[in-house]
């Protein structure tokens, strides 16, 4: 089995994947594919593991460009996202950027988002690619009665993300990069500066999906290729490889960071995936308020020893009593050992140990805090 297993479609799916615009520099560079919420990705351009370390020692290149970027706008945008949103939305500097969720109206999680705040007045809303309409139609249905509008303009963006140690500097020495404010040094996580390349807009965010430090890039489809030859290009030196999504999924969950389809689902509340933060203490009057669910499953991790790892859909026993499920299981490249992450009744979550039955055979696992990896600051 191969180490990235593609969460499941949330929303019925184009039968022919849909096409990245830099579809044609994966291909150049031998890159193997998966489809992955309706887009054509690249899994892969040499090996999981060459990618995986690359990042954690140098840094990779991915294309995110099937995530979703709809813009809010409007005297009451902020208002309005606090009303739609879990989050304190409003409450979001200009520069700034904030990881929250949108809810359903029982608290079930549509999906987790990342929020810019581009203006006083304009905020861009990051969907993962799986839910990209379902985001949208939320928004739109939730409109009324705000002084906001909502357009979802994914088709005009290419998203690439640079991540891994020597990720500053790559970027800092990439050719065409300009009108840079802040300067990069000075872009805090969760945070973005506006520039220009190739005389198109560009954002520049330090966030990302690798436990890494990172930037991701917004940029119009027109620049896509020549920003991503031109990162290529000033990362060579640093060791910067390009990375597919089977790499990234061994680094997010290295990272503790939930997927869509497996740690959040529209039948999971933010507080099941230990994300009850999202929601600042004492808001009300937003969707998706609910009350709290005791006797739900809640996300835990595991490790064990050895090179067997439990994956998606595995059995968690306490003694002989079935008590919970992974959600995304690896042989961690970084650590050496199995992780998962998995839902387990509240009673198991405090359990000295846990078995997890991988076809067949139960391997010992200690329930670990969250992250399994934690860089070096």
């Amino acid at each position: 089995m191969d180490a990235f297993d593609s969460p499941q479609a949330q929303d019925p799916q184009p039968q022919d994947p849909r096409d990245t615009p830099l579809r044609g520099e994966h291909e150049e560079l031998g890159a193997s594919f998966t489809d992955f919420g309706g887009w054509l990705m690249p899994v892969r351009y040499t090996s999981d593991l060459a990618e995986h370390h690359a990042v954690r020692q140098a840094a990779g290149l991915f294309d995110i460009s099937h995530m979703g970027e709809i813009l809010v706008e409007g005297s009451g945008a902020g208002a309005f996202l606090d009303h739609a949103l879990a989050g304190a939305i409003s409450a979001v500097a200009v520069g700034k950027a904030k990881y929250t969720m949108i809810l359903a109206e029982d608290g079930g999680i549509l999906d987790d988002l990342i929020v810019y705040r581009l203006q006083d007045d304009e905020f861009l809303v990051i969907a993962n690619a799986g839910n990209r309409e379902t985001v949208a139609r939320a928004l739109t249905d939730r409109v009324a009665g705000f002084d906001a509008t909502v357009a979802d303009e994914s088709d005009d963006y290419a998203l690439i993300a640079v991540q891994g140690p020597a990720a500053e500097r790559i970027l800092a020495a990439t050719q065409g990069i300009a009108e840079l404010t802040p300067e990069l040094g000075e872009i805090r996580n969760y945070a973005w500066g506006p520039a220009v390349f190739a005389g198109e807009p560009l954002l520049i965010a330090r966030t990302g999906y690798t436990g890494e430090d990172g930037f991701e890039l917004l940029v119009p489809v027109s620049a896509a290729v020549s920003l991503w030859r031109a990162v290529l290009a000033a990362g060579e030196p640093e060791g910067l490889v390009p990375a597919g999504l089977a790499a990234r999924d061994t680094l997010r969950l290295e990272a503790g960071m939930p997927l869509y389809g497996h740690e959040l689902s529209r039948d999971i509340v933010p507080a099941q995936a230990g994300l009850g933060r999202v929601i600042p203490a004492g808001k009300t009057g937003f969707i998706g308020e609910h009350t709290p669910r005791p006797d739900a499953r809640v996300l835990i991790g595991l490790a064990a020893e050895g090179r067997r790892a439990g994956r998606a859909g595995y059995g968690v026993y306490s003694g002989d009593e079935l008590v919970g499920e992974i959600t995304s299981g690896a042989l961690s490249p970084t650590l050496g050992h199995p992780i998962a992450m998995a839902f387990v009744d509240p009673s198991a979550k405090d359990a000295p140990e846990l078995t997890i039955d991988i076809r067949g055979t139960r391997i010992p696992a200690s329930v670990t805090a969250l992250p399994f990896y934690r860089r070096n600051s």
